[in-house]
């Protein structure tokens, strides 16, 4: 896929996430594996109303290469997570408002509750604060890419992989969802929780 085919797939599912309020305002950032670059928004735009001009492409150093002059303040957390992940061509980070409410409160989405996201997540894990678009941000995250998917990061956001941009979107809705279905049991009484058996028969579907 060309780079302007990579521009018009990140600006389609940035809006279709603005028009599901997963990516509210200027918040957040989306890139995508372009062979050794990597093409990501610019600082200050908004996922949900992107332009062509609002992207920048950068190397695996975080260096500016082409584009916007102005690559999102976080783009070290993108290259580290497509360092770790070979298998991962897309990173959607979004501050999504039931998965940063789990953020903010400091809550991992761990709970046994919904076979599907025991299936495509097992778990999201909480990665420690650390300031936004800081090394000390990436070194916190980071320690979680290797095994999952999905983080959430505390006191801030969530930002997910996937080889396939679609794929990645689905997972954010997926786990948006998720955020949402708990506190809405929590509402209620609190879920009812799978017992042990049930998840290991949920995590043998898996292979």
């Amino acid at each position: 896929m060309g780079i302007a085919e990579l521009r018009q797939e990140l600006i389609a599912y940035g809006k279709l996430a603005g028009q599901k309020n997963m990516t509210p305002g200027i918040s957040g950032n989306m890139s995508a594996r372009y062979g050794d670059k990597i093409l990501i928004t610019s600082s200050g735009s908004a996922n949900g109303i992107l332009s062509e001009d609002e992207f920048s492409l950068i190397d695996f150093d975080g260096n500016f290469v082409d584009g916007n002059p102005k690559p999102s303040s976080e783009k070290m957390l993108h290259v580290k997570f497509y360092q770790m992940r070979p298998d991962v061509n897309y990173i959607l980070h979004m501050h999504s408002p039931y998965l940063s409410s789990f953020a903010a409160a400091g809550i991992a989405l761990d709970e046994p509750v919904m076979p599907e996201n025991l299936f495509y997540f097992g778990s999201i894990p909480l990665a420690e604060y650390g300031l936004p678009s800081s090394k000390d941000l990436v070194d916190k995250t980071s320690v979680y890419f290797d095994k999952y998917d999905a983080v959430l990061m505390a006191n801030h956001g969530f930002i997910v992989g996937a080889k396939e941009l679609k794929d990645a979107y689905l997972k954010l809705e997926l786990a948006e969802s998720y955020a949402q279905v708990i506190i809405n049991t929590k509402i209620l009484g609190g879920p009812a929780l799978l017992n042990n058996e049930q998840v290991k028969e949920i995590y043998a579907l898996r292979g």
